[in-house]
């Protein structure tokens, strides 16, 4: 065995993620049904492994609000299930919340063919982390967030370490302890969610622990930036049937109109869920809407507030409140 080889081993041995879980030494003696159960049961501890790490988790969220603010861009680096995770979370961000592609991007070790299927060694390629680094031209105003189960993965770190060189906000997402942590980042981010039913295959609680965190960093980061309104997306975009039909039903709930009226008003209104609702509820036409959402940095319900003041209507002023 050479000496890198004993070094990564001695290594692993080290990692939570990659211990035997005691409670489940005995699966491959289960039933079907037995199983199902201590997979579920080993599942419901992820929730409050994640639930500890809230407070870190809300920092990185200030960090990617305050980039994106400043024109930056978030990216997510990873290899295997956690770059996978990280594109999916990237890619789901310009239909839900209207963002442009670049906004949010999710980069995997191996490129594109490695959300398919798994490419050999492609996670121990931190020289192949650095380039990309370096390409996207990652600079002060991005926020580059690592994740890997284990912690170690060459290629995530990477990524980190060339990005904070660089001067970008950095976060690490991984399922070890924080006292683990052998490099420096702005957030480490870590749920301790223990060893795997099977051992190392932490594409199962670690990889739901990843998910649910970046679910709660997207989805807080674009509440904060104004792609809310209650609890409805509203900078969404058209680009199905269904996200058609969901734009309209959104104006309806809101204002009240019927499904013609809404339909109307979002093609006045250029597809803009936004602006439907600001004409709708103000009564005002597109380019009142879109100088009062200008005034309101994109929030609707501001807008609204700044419209019903301006026009000295108290109509659907409990909604906005």
């Amino acid at each position: 065995m050479s000496e890198r080889n004993k070094d990564i081993f001695i290594e692993l041995l080290s990692l939570v993620t990659e211990q035997r879980n005691p409670r489940t030494m005995d699966i491959d003696e289960r039933d079907t049904l037995g199983t199902l159960r201590v997979i579920n049961a080993e599942d419901k501890l992820v929730a409050d492994a994640v639930e500890k790490e809230i407070p870190r988790i809300e920092k990185a969220v200030k960090l990617i609000v305050t980039g994106l603010r400043r024109g930056g861009r978030l990216f997510y680096f990873g290899a295997g299930t956690s770059g996978r995770v990280g594109v999916f979370d990237a890619a789901e961000c310009p239909p839900t919340y209207g963002t442009p592609p670049e906004m949010v991007q999710g980069i995997i070790a191996g490129g594109r063919r490695a959300l398919y299927r798994a490419v050999e060694g492609a996670e121990d390629r931190g020289d192949e982390a650095r380039k990309l680094v370096r390409k996207l031209r990652v600079g002060r105003n991005d926020v580059v967030i690592g994740i890997a189960a284990s912690r170690r993965t060459p290629f995530a770190k990477a990524a980190v370490a060339e990005a904070r060189r660089r001067g970008a906000r950095t976060v690490y997402l991984t399922c070890n302890p924080r006292r683990t942590m052998d490099f420096p980042v702005d957030v480490a981010i870590c749920p301790e969610v223990g060893p795997e039913v099977i051992m190392g295959s932490t594409r199962m609680k670690a990889g739901t622990a990843q998910k649910l965190v970046l679910n709660m960093l997207s989805t807080c980061a674009m509440i904060q930036l104004g792609k809310v309104f209650e609890n409805m997306m509203v900078d969404l975009m058209a680009t199905s049937k269904k996200l058609a039909e969901r734009s309209r039903r959104v104006v309806m709930v809101v204002t009240g109109v019927d499904y013609d009226t809404a339909a109307d008003c979002l093609v006045l209104a250029g597809g803009s869920v936004k602006k439907a609702i600001v004409m709708i509820e103000v009564g005002v036409g597109v380019a009142e809407a879109e100088r009062l959402l200008a005034r309101s940095s994109g929030f609707v319900r501001r807008a609204l507030r700044l419209g019903y003041k301006s026009r000295r209507r108290g109509t659907g002023m409990r909604r906005s409140e």
